[in-house]
């Protein structure tokens, strides 16, 4: 299904492999589990990921890599941006820049917020280390060595890793010209583009670009086509069927297995469409006016779809909980589902609760947000700009006057109590426990509790996860949260 949104759709109509390379051009398919066995063990569910690096080549590889080393010559990171701090760069047959590599959600909490804002882009366009450690609320010099203590790397660093891999996914897997895939990596010239791939991946963009296999170059019927790497066991079911219970009608659809949204760049509109991929990736389509800056739409959608975490230091933890635990057995790869922005969960969860909560946030959608004509699914509008809503805008919308001075103090940015802990669970706040969502509590009501138990702790968003889809399966049609 083809949706033409803009002249600049001709430019990326091609796919971004951003997992593993394809063996043919004929099938959006990462490895099977077959293929990972043949290249060596592979990593289990709920195993953090470590990459190993060879300290006699300098070179370091993925989980997986049929390259056997010798063990004394073999040095372990957690993070492929620690091992090119440390001076090794990626293996040219495993190719470690195209399988995820989450963070895991064990490193303090202040270290989880600071790695958001990064996969945000506070470290691009003239971003220092100084003004992230400033947005946090701490010195650089204790943000460092708090990166360098759970992560093995520093913020800069980080950027500059996840910057350096999306270009090269982009330079294998695509016809966009170098300079475009410089500006939608988040670079700001293209000298820091060719000096950062440079010290990364030791050559030049055209020489890597080179390397590449054209045929492994797939076309995609309108728009930009991107595997979107996650971690083995990742429920993309169940992360459906969250977002699938509380849609925004007109902005967002869900269709079988595929997740739509309509999205703004700039105030020119787009549209985005998720399905699964087979083995450990998942396929995001982007139909995008230009490309600039398409490394932070990226991003977005990660952290909405929870795949920029590894959970699996909290699912184990919370295994054994007589309550939880038959919960997390059933949906271990169930990631704490994100938002898109802390506007639009903040105004879903004010309408939390109404009978008629779809109807007033469709009438929202259409009266404030940007039309976008030409779609299917009923999808028909971007969601509002917070700068575009006041009471006065506010008025023909059909809600009562509580709900009508909330949402103008939401988009004002002043916080609000029980809507705030709903926005922070879905900002990744690893102790946000959003009580008043009706699926959360249906499913307490129903498990004979009143609240979350001592030893979820530090859990509790991963723990009020699996309580919602539970409590989804108990409350009768769409969940108004």
């Amino acid at each position: 299904m083809r949706y033409g949104l803009h002249d600049g759709e001709r430019r990326g109509d091609v796919l971004a492999d951003l997992a593993i390379s394809p063996v043919t051009a004929s099938h959006l398919a990462c490895p099977s589990e077959n293929d990972q066995q043949k290249a060596g063990p592979c990593r289990k569910p709920g195993a953090m990921t470590t990459y190993s690096a060879v300290v006699t080549t300098g070179i370091y590889c993925r989980p997986g890599c049929a390259a056997k080393p010798l063990a004394q010559n073999v040095r372990t990171f957690d993070h492929p941006a620690a091992t090119e701090a440390a001076g090794f760069r990626a293996c040219h047959r495993c190719r470690p820049y195209r399988v995820a590599g989450p963070v895991t959600t064990s490193a303090p909490e202040l270290v989880c917020e600071a790695v958001q804002q990064i996969i945000g882009g506070a470290m691009d366009d003239g971003g220092t280390e100084a003004t992230l450690a400033a947005r946090i609320g701490m010195s650089t010099r204790h943000l460092r060595r708090l990166f360098l203590t759970h992560l093995g790397v520093t913020p800069d660093q980080l950027a500059r890793s996840r910057r350096a891999h999306f270009a090269r996914r982009l330079l294998d897997d695509t016809d966009l010209t170098v300079t475009d895939i410089a500006f939608a990596a988040g670079f700001g010239s293209l000298r820091q583009f060719n000096r950062t791939m440079q010290e990364v991946f030791r050559a030049p963009p055209t020489d890597l670009r080179h390397r590449g296999h054209r045929a492994g170059r797939l076309a995609a019927d309108g728009g930009l086509a991107l595997r979107l790497p996650v971690v083995p066991g990742y429920d993309w079911d169940a992360m459906r069927a969250f977002l699938a219970a509380r849609l925004v009608p007109g902005v967002e659809a869900v269709d079988g297995d595929t997740y739509r949204r309509t999205i703004t760049m700039a105030g020119a509109p787009g549209l985005l469409e998720v399905s699964p991929g087979r083995e450990d990736c998942l396929v995001l389509r982007a139909h995008l006016p230009y490309w600039e800056g398409l490394i932070h739409l990226v991003d977005r959608v990660g952290l909405l779809l929870g795949v920029e975490f590894d959970h699996s230091a909290g699912v184990a933890a919370l295994s054994g909980d007589p309550v939880l635990g038959p919960l997390v057995a059933k949906r271990p790869g169930l990631a704490v589902p994100g938002a898109w922005s802390p506007f639009e969960v903040g105004v879903s969860a004010i309408l939390s609760g109404q009978p008629d909560r779809d109807r007033l946030l469709e009438a929202f959608a259409a009266r404030l947000g940007i039309p976008v004509p030409g779609l299917q699914e009923g999808l028909t509008h971007t969601f509002p700009d917070p700068a575009t809503v006041t009471s006065a805008s506010l008025a023909r919308i059909g809600l009562d006057p509580a709900e009508t001075s909330a949402i103008a103090a939401l988009a004002a940015g002043r916080e609000l109590p029980g809507v705030s802990d709903y926005v922070a669970f879905r900002l990744g706040q690893r102790d946000a426990f959003p009580s008043a969502d009706p699926s959360l509590q249906a499913a307490l009501v129903h498990l004979g509790l009143r609240a979350p138990a001592a030893n979820w702790r530090p859990w509790l968003a991963l723990a009020a996860a699996h309580l919602m889809a539970y409590g989804d399966t108990l409350v009768p049609g769409p969940v108004p949260a």
